[in-house]
């Protein structure tokens, strides 16, 4: 009995080194989870003020989703342009959109959304997260 709890403690010393060298990165790996986010955040402030106003385009008040149905109306010279903050998100990261256009005559869907994907590539590099909905016709599709 008394040899069986010689080798226990023994083994328990041995192992102590690998405790503390588990412990030490368990710790460190949580401080750095919590200490790379305000980084991130301050990188990307000139992003995050734009999220719900930016002087950009129209003035100091001018929404995202504003911005994006001006640069959709524009790039594909139609005023049929619905652009909606979607899922309630009030900063207009996550937008649904509905264009007619007669410039999709001839093309394909994904040739359709490529164009107004096109017309939205800086905001999507910046402010303007996903796009979760997309209707692209033609005003003979939409009547």
């Amino acid at each position: 009995q008394q040899r069986n709890n010689n080798i226990l403690y023994t083994m328990s010393i041995k192992s102590l080194p690998f405790l503390f060298v588990l412990l030490l990165t368990m710790f460190s790996a949580s401080v750095r989870a919590f200490t790379i986010a305000p980084r991130f955040v301050a990188a990307r402030a000139p992003f995050a003020a734009r999220f719900m106003s930016t002087s950009d385009e129209g003035g100091p008040d001018t929404s995202i989703v504003e911005i994006c149905r001006k640069k959709i109306t524009d790039a594909l010279g139609t005023e049929n342009v619905k652009v909606q903050g979607a899922f309630d998100d009030p900063n207009g990261s996550h937008v649904s959109i509905v264009v007619v256009s007669d410039k999709f005559e001839g093309k394909r869907a994904v040739q359709r959304q490529q164009m107004v994907y096109k017309a939205l590539w800086e905001e999507l590099k910046g402010p303007l997260h996903a796009v979760d909905s997309m209707v692209c016709k033609t005003p003979e599709e939409a009547s």
